[in-house]
């Protein structure tokens, strides 16, 4: 947490400048919120199917490299795979990522919602995955209001990190998946955490956000989500960053279970 601190207070006043979309740069490197605006179109492309699943994985691994170097950078620290477990097996570093819930939200008995197999984040057509946990809250009428305290339910950072990507113009009928997102990058895990479903989105691409901090209102956004038999959650999702700049999913049901509460 130390160190997400420091990386923050290094990086705040670009970070500013970028959440109000002002691109400032004082030499030839692109700026932060340049990283997030080059991640935003190729999410989108990658929706639309219109760049090759081959071309996405070059850009992807393009723009993911170039983060991981302009924050190492910034500041001098370790980054490798210890450091990472390290982190992960702690209940210091994760925050709960709904407000006023605790891990038996998790759907499932043990979380076995999760299904890593078969996930390509870059060929929209590949179906049969679900690399992700969803955290379901009490809605039984499904107006996104929280049945317990006739509240909206605040979605939280699991981490420090860059808001990289978000989507808010969702609508009833739309096909796409996921609804409004949001895409955070964690610079110290190096990795990717994807908030999905959400009713309204309370960040910008080139905001730094603290573990905690809020992101968004829970929503039922999304094809799937929108309907009926789906009961109202959130769909978490966190991607590994490898060596060669592509993304592995993996379960944070672990992590979920330590994870900071926050009422």
């Amino acid at each position: 947490m130390r160190i997400a601190s420091m990386v923050g207070a290094l990086l705040i006043g670009g970070l500013n400048a970028a959440s109000s979309q002002v691109v400032i740069s004082n030499n030839d490197e692109p700026s932060l919120y340049t990283y997030c605006q080059q991640f935003q179109t190729l999410y989108i492309q990658i929706r639309e199917q219109t760049v090759t699943p081959d071309s996405a994985r070059k850009q992807f691994s393009g723009i993911m490299h170039s983060l991981q170097k302009r924050f190492r950078s910034e500041e001098s620290y370790p980054q490798d795979s210890l450091q990472r477990d390290s982190l992960q097996r702690t209940g210091l570093y994760f925050n709960f990522p709904i407000r006023g819930y605790t891990s038996s939200a998790i759907g499932g008995t043990h979380g076995e919602g999760y299904i890593g197999r078969g996930f390509d984040l870059f060929d929209y057509n590949v179906r049969g995955s679900h690399p992700a946990q969803d955290i379901f809250i009490s809605d039984r009428n499904q107006d996104n209001i929280d049945d317990r305290n006739g509240q909206p339910v605040d979605i939280l950072a699991m981490s420090s990190g860059l808001v990289l990507a978000i989507e808010t113009a969702w609508k009833p009928g739309s096909e796409y998946r996921g609804g409004n997102w949001i895409w955070v990058y964690d610079p110290i895990m190096h990795g990717l955490f994807y908030y999905a479903h959400n009713s309204q989105v309370d960040v910008r691409p080139g905001q730094w956000v603290e573990a905690g901090q809020k992101l968004a209102e829970m929503g039922r956004t999304g094809f799937n989500a929108y309907k009926p038999r789906s009961p109202t959650h959130l769909h978490l999702m966190y991607l590994q960053i490898q060596p060669d700049g592509l993304p592995s999913p993996i379960n944070p049901y672990s992590w979920l279970l330590t994870a900071k509460l926050s009422k």
